[in-house]
């Protein structure tokens, strides 16, 4: 499997993770707990957990290519649901 993270600097990331998660919960399997939310993809696991300042951003699945394809769109449903301050900063990071 291939893993990558992102430290995601926003004061507002349990907002936007529970909103993200309602969103996709629609149409794909979504955990919340709090300050988590695992959404499984067809082809990836997306994990987000909200800190104080930051919004920390994992997306794993079994090759590059998918896991390149989930960064843009998980960055992308981040940014339409944190337009006040959006682009976001995605710093990746291989896991």
């Amino acid at each position: 499997m291939k893993l990558e993270m992102a430290r995601v600097p926003t004061e507002h990331g349990a907002r936007y993770l529970q909103q993200l998660c309602k969103h996709w919960s629609h149409k794909l399997d979504v955990e919340l707990d709090g300050s988590t939310g695992i959404v499984r993809f067809p082809d990836a696991v997306t994990t987000m957990t909200a800190e104080e300042d930051v919004l920390v951003v994992t997306v794993e699945a079994a090759d590059e290519g998918t896991v390149e394809r989930m960064k843009g769109v998980v960055a992308k449903h981040l940014d339409r649901f944190a337009f006040r301050e959006a682009p976001l900063r995605f710093d990746w990071s291989k896991g």
